[in-house]
C-alpha cells in the first residue's frame, strides 16, 4: 500500500501531525475496525473513521433507520427512514470516502454468533444500546484480545472507556458493570438524549479506536471519562481491574501450546 498524491491530499492534515505522519496513516488504511451499533455513537464513529481513512470497517446493526433517528443519527438522511442502518451506512461511507470499505452485517449481536461477527478486528467500537449485548461484547473482545471502545450516553450523560482486560492491570468492561444483565436499563426513548451529545460521544470513540490503531499520547485503557454536558463538565477516574472477574483472568492464562 502507497500514498499517491490524491491520498497525500486527502489525508495531509494526519500526515503533518508527528504523532501519526505517513506511516500511522498507512496502518489506517489497512486497519479492520467493527461498530457494533449503527445508532447515535455509532453513526458519528462511523463518519470519523471513514474520514481517517480506516480501510475496513464493518457494522454490526440489525436495525432500520426510523424517524425519531434522524435527531441524532446524522449519517442518514429521511429518505434512508425504513432502510437497514447498516446498508444506509454503506452507502453514506461510499460518497464520504471511496477508499474505505464497510461491510454491513444485518444481523443481531449474540451470545452464539459474536465471536464470529468480532473476529479479526483491530479494534470494536461499542456502541450498542443494551447491557446483556455489551456485556457478550466485552467478553469475547476480552477472550480474542481485541482493545474495546466502549461509550454510553443518556439524556446529557456520557461516558468512554477503553478494555483490554487480558493486559495485567488493566480491566474489562465486566469489571465496571459486574455480573447482572438483567439489571433494568432506561432506553433513549423512555429519558430522551441531546442528540449533539451522541456526536461528541461518537466522535471520542473514533478518536480512541484510531489510538488503538496509531497509539499516540497516554494510554486511555482502565480510565472512564465522564461527560456532563448539562453543566459542560468532563472528569477522569482510574477503573481498578476486578479480581475476581473471570473473564479478565481467563483471557489472562497463556494459550495452550
Amino acid at each position: 500500500m502507497s500514498l499517491d498524491d490524491a491520498l497525500l491530499d486527502r489525508y495531509a492534515r494526519h500526515i503533518v501531525l508527528r504523532e501519526i505522519g505517513g506511516a500511522g496513516q498507512m496502518q489506517l488504511m489497512s486497519a479492520h475496525v467493527t461498530v457494533v451499533g449503527a445508532g447515535g455513537i455509532g453513526c458519528p464513529a462511523i463518519q470519523y473513521l471513514a474520514g481517517a481513512g480506516v480501510g475496513t470497517i464493518r457494522v454490526i446493526d440489525d436495525d432500520a433507520v426510523a424517524l425519531s433517528n434522524l435527531q441524532r443519527q446524522t449519517l442518514f438522511g429521511s429518505e434512508d427512514i425504513g432502510r437497514s442502518k447498516a446498508e444506509a451506512a454503506m452507502q453514506a461511507v461510499a460518497r464520504l470516502n471511496p477508499h474505505v470499505k464497510l461491510i454491513p452485517i444485518v444481523q443481531r449481536l449474540d451470545a452464539d454468533n459474536a465471536e464470529t461477527l468480532l473476529r479479526h478486528s483491530d479494534v470494536i467500537i461499542d456502541g450498542c444500546d443494551n447491557f446483556s449485548t455489551r456485556l457478550i461484547v466485552s467478553d469475547v473482545a476480552t477472550r480474542l484480545r481485541i482493545p474495546l471502545v466502549s461509550s454510553a450516553v443518556g439524556q446529557f450523560e456520557g461516558q468512554l472507556s477503553v478494555f483490554r482486560g487480558w493486559e495485567a492491570g488493566k480491566p474489562c468492561y465486566r469489571c465496571l458493570v459486574g455480573e447482572d444483565p438483567a439489571r433494568a436499563e432506561a432506553s433513549c426513548a423512555e429519558q430522551g438524549v441531546l442528540g449533539a451529545l451522541t456526536g461528541v460521544m461518537g466522535s471520542l470513540a473514533a478518536l480512541e479506536a484510531i489510538r488503538a490503531i496509531v497509539p499516540f499520547g497516554e494510554d486511555s485503557a482502565g480510565k472512564l471519562l465522564i461527560a456532563d454536558l448539562l453543566n459542560l463538565r468532563f472528569r477522569t477516574i482510574s477503573l481498578p481491574a476486578d479480581p475476581a472477574c473471570t473473564a479478565c483472568a481467563a483471557a489472562r492464562e497463556p494459550c495452550p501450546a
